[in-house]
């Protein structure tokens, strides 16, 4: 079980986030829904432990797992070569999943002696997902994961983190409706850093317009 009590969260005079509280059990899939500057990367950023709330507390559980926006990558190493390379700089080298059961599970076995340079946008993705995947998370956490991303791709990338959200908790922040009536079990509609809806998916009927209403 994931659990945020009421946490706030403020740079200088800007309030991003104002009490908020959820809790999230273990094997859901979350959408986090929102504008740009709602506080999607804000409350992701304090849940992965880089930042910390000015009010409020979190428990999470203590492996996690975190796919940047920005999925930012040592393009001029080889895709196995990176990954090991994680591993070893997160000190998870003895991880029960192997880079290469990782290679396999993300679909990467074709490109997985090429430079991360040489890689299609898609790919990169993977290789971001893979190495969120290196620990074995109990939570993975990914914010904007298909940004960029062609309509093949987008469909491959929609159906593995479906796949990935069937053994853990998975929480997905995106401004893209679509993905979260796709991917998730539940959505939650943030805005100017208030929880403005929570709601499970299949009871929600038109997202669009309840999107629309909830951040008007």
């Amino acid at each position: 079980m994931i659990h945020i009590d009421h946490i706030s969260k403020a740079f200088g005079k800007q309030q991003v986030l104002r009490d908020v509280t959820l809790d999230i059990p273990e094997g859901q899939v979350l959408g986090l829904l929102g504008p740009n500057g709602a506080g999607k990367s804000t409350l992701m950023k304090i849940l992965i432990g880089l930042w910390s709330a000015d009010k409020g507390s979190v428990s999470v559980p203590e492996r996690i797992g975190y796919l940047p926006e920005n999925n930012p990558l040592y393009e001029e190493m080889y895709v196995v070569e990176y990954l090991r390379f994680m591993a070893q700089m997160t000190g998870i080298q003895h991880s029960a999943v192997s880079v290469q059961t990782l290679i396999e599970r993300v679909g990467l076995i074709p490109e997985r002696h090429k430079h991360i340079r040489e890689l299609s946008k898609g790919y990169r993705q993977r290789v971001g997902l893979a190495q969120a995947l290196l620990g074995d998370p109990q939570l993975l956490i990914l914010d904007e994961p298909t940004t960029g991303l062609d309509p093949n791709q987008l469909v491959e990338i929609r159906a593995l983190i479906r796949d990935l959200g069937k053994e853990r908790t998975v929480i997905l922040s995106t401004h893209i409706m679509q993905e979260v009536r796709e991917m998730c079990d539940r959505v939650v509609i943030l805005d100017h850093g208030v929880i403005k809806t929570d709601q499970p998916i299949d009871k929600i009927a038109d997202l669009e317009t309840l999107f629309r209403e909830a951040t008007k």
